[in-house]
Parts: C-alpha cells; structure tokens; sequence
C-alpha cells in the first residue's frame, strides 16, 4: 500500500517539475522583432521581458565615438529611456544633459510602436539584448524595423532566437 503512494508522488513531481520548466521558459511574454523594413522578413526574433533595456548601439559617425540608445520593453511598445554618448557633435543633444559614470546622458520620454533603423558599416549599429549582441550592420540589406509581438507558449517553449516630444534618443532625432 505503501509503494502506490510513493508512486504517485513521484508522478506528482515530475507534473509539477514540468510545469515549472514550461512557467521558466514562458517568462519573456514579448518577442522583439527585427525585420527588413520593406519585406517585413524577420531577421532576428528574441525573447524579451517586461521593463527589459534593448540597446541600440553604434558608433557617431563623425566623433566616431559610442552612443548607446536604451529603450524599455513597456507593455507592447518600447519607451525611450536615455540616449548615452561620450562626445559632443553634429546632431548631438546641448541641453538636459547629466554627466555620469556610463558618460552623457539624456533621458528620453517617447513611446514607439515600432522602431526605424538604417544599419551602416561605418556605424556598425548593433542591438543589445541582456547579454547578447545582434550585428544589425551585417545582416541588413537595408533599413530594419524593431517591434514587439506576442509571445506565444510554443514560442517559449522552443526558445532561442530566429534569425509628445520633449526628450528625444540621438537615433530619434536621427530619423527626421
């Protein structure tokens, strides 16, 4: 009598282990996708998390120096949250600007949709993704689109990855 309770919490730890796997791999709700802004094919889909930072990375293409672009995964849209450089420039920020440890930084307040980049060599746009890097500049033909979907259970569980405006990012401004 003893062996089929045994048993049946043996079964009973493997469901509950399963389910826990499925719960740890369904945490990032949200992919963010990266596709060719003309084809809408997707060159990148990744697994992201509410109030998670996605960087756009690059360098200036005259200063040739860092700008760091930080956006926060809110909701289904990505908010602006700070523009950091380390140079002062054409198309730069003069004003609200904090010196900090990581260098200049403007915060930001807009909320997109989706976002418009023109990868370059020069710039070698790259986006960051907790530790992860994504050569924008090498997988592009041309502009890309960043935006936010819906992360389906499916999607967790197979993980990995597939191929008003008072303050504005340095990319922002960059697309007027």
């Amino acid at each position: 009598m003893d062996h089929p309770t045994r048993r049946a919490l043996l079964v009973s730890a493997a469901a509950l282990s399963g389910a826990t796997a499925v719960t740890a791999a369904s945490v990032a709700d949200r992919t963010l996708v990266v596709a060719d802004a003309d084809s809408r094919e997707r060159l990148f889909e990744i697994p992201v998390d509410q109030g998670q930072e996605v960087t756009l990375a690059y360098t200036h293409s005259v200063e040739k120096t860092p700008i760091e672009d930080v956006y926060v995964v809110d909701g289904s849209r990505l908010r602006a949250d700070r523009s950091v450089f380390h140079s002062f420039g054409a198309g730069l920020p003069t004003s609200d600007i904090e010196r900090t440890a990581e260098g200049y930084v403007v915060e930001g307040s807009t909320v997109h949709d989706e976002l418009r980049v023109a990868p370059g060599e020069i710039a070698g746009h790259e986006l960051i993704v907790g530790e992860r890097r994504y050569p924008l500049a090498e997988v592009a033909d041309g502009r890309v689109v960043l935006f936010l979907t819906d992360r389906g259970i499916g999607d967790a569980v197979a993980g990995g990855t597939r191929g008003s405006e008072s303050k504005r990012t340095h990319h922002e401004r960059q697309q007027e």
